[in-house]
């Protein structure tokens, strides 16, 4: 039995010497740009937004008054992917100032949270 042992230390030697000598390819490294990586802030800032957003009251009314009630927004919100807050974010910056929501954007907003609420 002492054999055994002794061929088998000097087979792992032979491995672990032949791994010391195998070449290694060269590592390198680089800068990546700040638009490469998205942002976890800028991904937070429009969750945030688009939290706040559903809790005003009164596009609570208008989604309830089209029988959408009893959302949660902030799970709603929270269940949503990244690239879903991102475009919903940017509807909301593109809608006008005065607060006035046009049918199509509660229809956008109304179908987004379906579709949240079916993915949950």
């Amino acid at each position: 039995m002492p054999r055994a042992g002794q061929q088998r230390s000097r087979v792992l030697a032979f491995l672990l010497a032949a791994a010391l000598v195998a070449p290694v390819p060269p590592a390198w490294s680089g800068m990546i740009g700040a638009d490469a990586l998205p942002s976890a802030s800028q991904s937070d800032m429009e969750r945030a937004q688009v939290q706040a957003f559903l809790e005003r009251a009164d596009l609570r009314e208008r989604l309830q008054a089209m029988g959408v009630g009893g959302l949660n927004a902030a799970g709603r919100v929270a269940a949503m992917t990244d690239a879903e807050v991102h475009m919903l974010a940017q509807r909301i910056d593109a809608l006008p100032a005065g607060g006035a929501l046009s049918d199509r954007d509660i229809l956008i907003i109304v179908v987004i949270a379906v579709i949240v609420a079916i993915l949950l």
